[in-house]
């Protein structure tokens, strides 16, 4: 999945859990789908990253 559907599957599962709608086992539920939402995010991040670094030049020393 892509950082943009991540996110979007993080934004829905936030708004669930503030709705207040849900049982507590639900809740469960959809915080531990949001915990690997969130993982995920973190990743494909870490992961532009290293790529930026790779790609950027070395500043030059001064």
């Amino acid at each position: 999945m892509s950082f943009e559907a991540e996110y979007r599957k993080l934004e829905e599962i936030l708004a669930k859990l503030e709705g207040g709608e849900l049982s507590l086992e639900d809740s469960l539920g959809e915080y531990e789908q949001g915990v690997g939402a969130l993982r995920k995010c973190r990743e494909i991040l870490t992961k532009a990253e290293l790529r930026i670094r790779e790609l950027a030049p070395d500043p030059e020393p001064s």
